[in-house]
This record gives structure tokens, C-alpha cells and sequence, in this order.
């Protein structure tokens, strides 16, 4: 519990830091559900919770992200999209992600989610295309953009 409550105080100060660049507001397009997060430390420690990833699309700068795991109505439910802040220099470029789920309900029923990520922080100064990895996602996707 001690280990949770720590690491979620650790995104919230993330969160925080990020603010203060110019570039970056850490706040979701009017489309998407959350922002995505850039920050290498906390993909490097990421701890999540149990899921089964099912399925991710890209439409416009959102990536919909479907996921299964156990609770009690899967409301309470955090979800972080976390990128590793590296860029592959390949021709289109790549990035790395990966979900994090924070899950405190303690019921045995099975549920799905589905929620959205802004890519936006994600594009390239030059680039209009990027290849993205998603841990535990079997196929890479394309963002155009």
C-alpha cells in the first residue's frame, strides 16, 4: 500500500513538473480522455497493476487503448500512458509506451475499458509520421500526423 501511494505521488509530481514547460501543458486535446506522459524515469520504474492490453487504435492525435482486469466496476480505475521520452532515429521515427494500471478494487468480476491518449506531446518537430510501441500491444502502430 505504502508502495502504491509513494509511486502515485511520484505521477502527481510529474505532473506538476511538467507544467511549467512552455511546450508542454500535460493537458489533454479537447478529443482525448487523458494526456500522455513523457518522463524516461518513470517508464524505466513503471508498476502496474494486472491487465490484459486487448486492443489500441489511433484516430486523429488519439490513441484508444482497450483493456481487461478484474474489479468491482472498473470506475475507480487510473490509467497512465507513460513514453520512455526516447526517439529512435529511423525513417519514420519510434517511440516507446506503456500502460499503467492502478486498480485499488478488490471484486473478482472481469470488466473492459476503453480510454484515449493525447499523442500530440508525442510528435516530432519535422516528422509527420511516428511508429509506436506499445508494451504488451503484438503490432506496432502507425501515427500520422
Amino acid at each position: 500500500m505504502i508502495k502504491k501511494t509513494l509511486f502515485t505521488v511520484s505521477v502527481i509530481l510529474c505532473f506538476v513538473n511538467m507544467q511549467c514547460e512552455d511546450n508542454d501543458t500535460n493537458l489533454p486535446n479537447e478529443y482525448c480522455d487523458k494526456a500522455t506522459v513523457i518522463n524516461e524515469d518513470l517508464y524505466n520504474n513503471l508498476v502496474s497493476d494486472h491487465f490484459d492490453l486487448i486492443d489500441a487504435d489511433i484516430n486523429n492525435d488519439c490513441i484508444a487503448i482497450k483493456i481487461a482486469a478484474s474489479g468491482c466496476d472498473g470506475s475507480t480505475w487510473e490509467l497512465h500512458l507513460v513514453d520512455s521520452g526516447a526517439v529512435a532515429e529511423s525513417s519514420p521515427e519510434q517511440r516507446y509506451l506503456k500502460l499503467q494500471l492502478l486498480n485499488t478494487e478488490l471484486c473478482d468480476a472481469y470488466f473492459e475499458k476503453v480510454i484515449s491518449f493525447d499523442l500530440t506531446p508525442l510528435q516530432i518537430s519535422g516528422s509527420n509520421d511516428i511508429i509506436l510501441h506499445l508494451e504488451g500491444l503484438e503490432s506496432s502502430l502507425n501515427y500520422t500526423y
